[in-house]
């Protein structure tokens, strides 16, 4: 059973394209106007840690893969944080991502 388990986990991996900490992406622009698989703070909670709320300033920036973990519904969860070591809107080290959808969507991409 734990081979069947480990094959799986393997197969997935190779669906994902092989994403490992210490990866280095590069944020795209959304679909549409807001980042739906890249999870970025609301501009209230941006404000309130004394950062500026532009999402536009975001696009192409650096980000390197610091975690990833998969969940239980089988999406596969990764945390970001700028290459450069600055805070994203001034405010926030690091953000998660859903790997698989922001890719797919183009909101990350790869270098």
């Amino acid at each position: 059973m734990f081979s069947v388990f480990a094959l799986g986990l393997q197969a997935q991996n190779l669906n994902e394209g092989e994403i490992a900490i210490g990866d280095i992406l590069e944020v795209g622009k959304p679909e549409s106007t807001q980042y739906e698989h890249i999870e970025f703070p609301k501009p209230n909670f941006i404000i309130k840690r004394g950062g500026l709320a532009n999402y536009k300033r975001v696009e192409g920036n650096k980000v390197v893969v610091t975690s990833i973990k998969e969940k239980k519904d089988g999406s596969v969860r990764i945390k970001i944080k700028k290459t450069d070591g600055s805070r994203f809107f001034g405010s926030h080290w690091q953000v998660a991502a859903n790997i698989k959808e922001a890719l797919e969507s183009g909101e990350l991409r790869r270098i």
